[in-house]
């Protein structure tokens, strides 16, 4: 024991105090993007403010807009992008350029009783117990605005929604709701969620300070409070622990943090393969809605059979289009109602099956083929669609030819079972398929070969007639025998006519009214005197 003291010797001894009177109050900030020998000790604070409670605080400094390397161009454009080109009071940036920055505050730790600031002054070392650690960072909120400044105008310039060329009626259905009595559980849950979180912090009123510089007459008053002001008192500051005992009070066991618990209708993708295989794809497909057969065995263990695995997605989705969508009643179950309507769930069933044989048929759907609540068709068209400009609300994914080529055979049973449910649906929405698939007119076909029969028959002597014309003398008149002249026919539902290709006169020598000549400047009317 000796010879460790003797290798070891104590060259000094330290009395040390503990200041308690700025213990509730002394933070320590840090600036963990800007090296320590760039200090904010000089740059003009313009305000401060802080939120004890949270511990949150907001610093604003001035930007040196003279500095040479402080671009004024783009931080003109910042501030235009920020506030528009009107001059108001409640304007970021007053001068109409970016002159100065805010920091936002971030905790270090939540623990800060191992964490103290030392003053070390005439061989006597003050400590004082810290209340938080701070970072500073730069907040980038300005973004956030110029945004929010940059959709107004984009709302502006489109007029509305233009999304869909749909037009919304002036009657609206009237929804009346009855809220539930909120159970015990439904309120922890409400209690726990981020949105009454972040409300519950935005209530905690902001307490605005104002800053001195490190070289202020109040800062020196101040900094005499990290030295203990009781020295002479008579409290016992003798050390009762064992050694032991004192330096687990200095440093005392790093406790393992609990994990934080997830919402109960929230699993992670290990809790998940926990699960029965069947469990794993209708969670899955409850949660995406549309996917892709080859995305959900990537989801899936790996060496997961896809052959079981197409045995279960069929209980719980079907096929459209080539991707696999969960079916209805799924999201829906028997006595289930909407949450905007109050709609039951079999109705809900029926318009989404609607909606999902819509696209089995056509890649675009419009809104207003659905007759229900707006609210709930457009539930219904998020989770497998999204809107396009003039065309409605276009199927989300592309066509997934590759699946249906090599899974033939579940292809068609998925087709054999959408005539079903089309059949279904023809009953209840009182239509049939062929109302919503436009035909061409078998007629227009006959008509159009006929035409083209009748110019080949008649083309030899058309011809032979112009050649005739060309070679002849004085052809414009009657009598010259050589002009062709078409008589115009009414259209007949009956037998079709040949063409009067024959010589234009009447049999008291005038032309017919409506006759028409080919001559080599094309078709022209004949008139009604003598040639």
């Amino acid at each position: 024991m000796a010879s460790e003291e003797d290798d070891d010797p104590i060259i000094q001894e330290i009395d040390v105090y503990l200041a308690k009177s700025l213990a509730d109050k002394l933070y320590l900030f840090q600036y963990p993007v800007r090296p320590s020998s760039m200090t904010y000790d000089d740059v003009t604070h313009l305000s401060a403010k802080i939120k004890p409670k949270q511990q949150k605080v907001e610093l604003e400094m001035a930007i040196n807009t003279l500095s040479p390397n402080y671009c004024r161009s783009k931080g003109e454009q910042i501030a235009l992008n920020v506030d528009g080109t009107t001059s108001e009071d409640s304007n970021t940036y007053s001068v109409k350029m970016m002159d100065k920055q805010t920091f936002t505050s971030i905790q270090s730790t939540t623990n800060t009783s191992r964490y103290a600031a030392a003053v070390f002054r005439k061989g006597e070392l003050h400590i004082t117990p810290l209340q938080g650690i701070l970072q500073m960072r730069p907040s980038f909120s300005y973004l956030d605005k110029a945004d929010g400044k940059h959709r107004e105008r984009e709302a502006a310039n489109e007029g509305g929604d233009s999304s869909q060329d749909e037009v919304e009626e002036d009657v609206k259905a009237v929804t009346v709701r009855f809220s539930r009595p909120e159970s015990d559980q439904a309120r922890q849950r409400r209690i726990l969620s981020y949105d009454f979180l972040q409300k519950k912090q935005a209530e905690e009123p902001w307490v605005y300070l104002h800053y001195h510089g490190l070289n202020d007459g109040r800062s020196d008053h101040e900094r005499q409070y990290l030295y203990c002001q009781a020295m002479g008192g008579s409290e016992n500051t003798e050390l009762v622990k064992t050694p032991k005992e004192y330096l687990a009070m200095l440093m005392p066991p790093i406790t393992e943090e609990k994990m934080p618990v997830g919402p109960s209708n929230v699993l992670s993708m290990a809790q998940l393969r926990t699960l029965p295989l069947g469990d794993q794809v209708k969670t899955l497909l409850k949660n995406v809605k549309v996917i892709p057969f080859a995305n959900l065995m990537g989801l899936l263990t790996p060496g997961t059979d896809s052959t079981a695995v197409l045995r279960c997605i069929q209980q719980v989705a079907l096929l459209v289009q080539g991707n696999w969508v969960v079916k209805s009643d799924v999201l829906y179950p028997k006595n289930s109602c909407s949450p905007h309507s109050g709609v039951p769930a079999e109705v809900l069933c029926r318009g989404r099956d609607f909606v999902m044989w819509r696209f089995t048929q056509e890649r675009s759907v419009m809104r207003k083929e659905v007759t229900l609540l707006p609210e709930d068709v457009k539930d219904f068209l998020e989770h497998m669609a999204v809107p396009r400009i003039n065309r409605g609300w276009e199927f989300l994914l592309p066509s997934d030819s590759d699946f249906i080529k090599k899974h033939p055979d579940v292809a068609q049973r998925q087709h054999m079972l959408w005539i079903g449910i089309q059949s279904k649906l023809e009953k209840v929405f009182n239509f049939s398929k062929e109302d919503l698939v436009s035909k061409k007119d078998p007629q227009t076909g006959v008509y159009l070969c006929a035409a083209h029969e009748r110019a080949r028959q008649n083309q030899p002597s058309l011809q032979k007639d112009l050649s005739a014309r060309r070679q002849g003398k004085g052809g414009a008149g009657p009598s010259g025998g050589a002009a062709v002249r078409v008589k115009e026919e009414p259209v007949s539902d009956g037998e079709d006519e040949p063409m009067d290709t024959s010589s234009s006169s009447s049999a008291d020598g005038r032309q017919t009214e409506g006759n028409f000549i080919l001559s080599q400047q094309g078709l022209m009317p004949t008139g009604s005197g003598e040639g």
